[in-house]
């Protein structure tokens, strides 16, 4: 679960690790008094995805009447696709130095790892591996204070700054430790006037614990209404943002599913395993829910075990009569019931291919042909 960047900067400062005098609001007339105090200042969209500055979601206004109508662009803006409801608005920090600091969770090696960069404020994965310290964390021992005093004289710090960034990597560490996080980072950790500061926050919880911490964080729910949907299911769902909508039952035939559209020069819309042995119905909610998020083509990849062919077979049928396709839909059934869910798809005239290449192969050359508007199976269009 991903934290709102204030929802993270309030549990920093419950934890002793500074952050900006700053504000959030939702509307942006109410924030004239807080700049009129504050002076120049940063009005920060609040979304779940990174690279807000690069997409103009981060604004400056040095006078309350530049702050309010900044705020009400952002407001009524689109940021990287997502909506932004409210924004965070800071004093304007002058910035000597920036850092990347982080600690994740190393899952080669099952042990936290503590990054640190004296080249913050970029993406992280741009910067070369000799300018990156890594440090494993032993969860008996944790992040010693000598380990911190080590970091900081790799990252050249001196003096007080040096000093106060060790003692806020302790505090990180804690604060990753008491809320089983996933991910705690500072991009960037800026020194200001000889002083560290957390002019950014993020922080991802893991989801199975998110209930541990109410209400001192509140639970935020980043699901799309298509990947609620299917959540209510029972259906593992996740939405992307590629062309081919994807059903495959079981995880590893989902995932290299979704390879070989990548492989085959497309990208898929989605990952969605429907198996576990959802019957009839449930598969034929779980393509209407597919559908519902516009794919440019549907790719339908069973190998049946507890699914059973014919039952997804005639779940297709269902909603092929039920609603209107207008997109290329490619089938592949093999497993169990194999040939009784043939034999459905072929008394409503579609056929279906046994060899997931094939398929793939196909249901991509479909989405190449623009013209192309049919429910497709073993290279037969048949008019949805």
């Amino acid at each position: 679960m991903k934290l709102f960047e204030y929802m993270a900067k309030e549990i920093f400062r419950n934890n002793g690790i500074p952050v900006p005098n700053g504000r959030v609001f939702s509307q942006a007339g109410d924030l004239a008094e807080f700049v009129s105090q504050n002076g120049a200042v940063a009005i920060k969209s609040q979304i779940l995805s990174g690279g807000r500055g690069k997409a103009g979601g981060i604004k400056f206004a040095t006078t309350p009447e530049e702050a309010v109508a900044k705020a009400g662009e952002l407001l009524a803006a689109d940021i990287k696709g997502l909506k932004v409801d409210k924004v965070l608005v800071e004093e304007k920090i002058a910035i000597d130095q920036e850092i990347y600091l982080a600690i994740t969770v190393d899952g080669t090696r099952r042990k936290p790892v503590l990054l640190a960069s004296m080249a913050g404020g970029v993406d992280i994965e741009q910067v070369p591996e000799e300018k990156l310290i890594k440090r494993l964390i032993d969860v008996s021992i944790g992040l010693n204070p000598y380990a911190a005093r080590e970091i900081t004289r790799q990252l050249g710090l001196t003096g007080s700054a040096a000093k106060e960034a060790a003692d806020l990597m302790l505090k990180l560490y804690n604060v990753f430790r008491t809320y089983d996080a996933e991910l705690v980072e500072i991009n960037p950790l800026v020194i200001a006037k000889g002083h560290v500061l957390a002019a950014d926050a993020k922080m991802t919880i893991d989801d199975e614990c998110a209930y541990r911490y109410q209400p001192d964080v509140p639970i935020v729910d980043e699901r799309t209404e298509a990947e609620r949907k299917a959540r209510d299911l029972g259906i593992s769902y996740v939405e992307l943002d590629g062309e081919i909508g994807v059903m495959a039952n079981g995880a590893g035939i989902t995932m290299a599913t979704l390879d070989l559209i990548q492989e085959f020069g497309s990208s898929p819309r989605n990952f969605m395993d429907a198996g576990g042995g959802s019957g009839e119905e449930a598969t034929a909610k779980a393509l209407e829910i597919l559908l519902e998020t516009k794919p440019k083509a549907l790719l339908i990849n069973i190998f049946g075990g507890i699914t059973r062919c014919d039952d997804v077979a005639r779940a297709f049928v269902k909603v092929k009569n039920s609603m209107e396709i207008n997109i290329p839909v490619v089938i592949r059934l093999v497993g169990t019931n194999e040939e009784a869910g043939i034999s459905i798809l072929r008394e409503n005239g579609i056929d279906s291919y046994k060899k997931i290449d094939e398929a793939v192969s196909k249901v991509v050359a479909l989405v190449k042909n623009e013209d192309s508007a049919a429910v497709v199976a073993a290279g037969d269009a048949v008019k949805a």
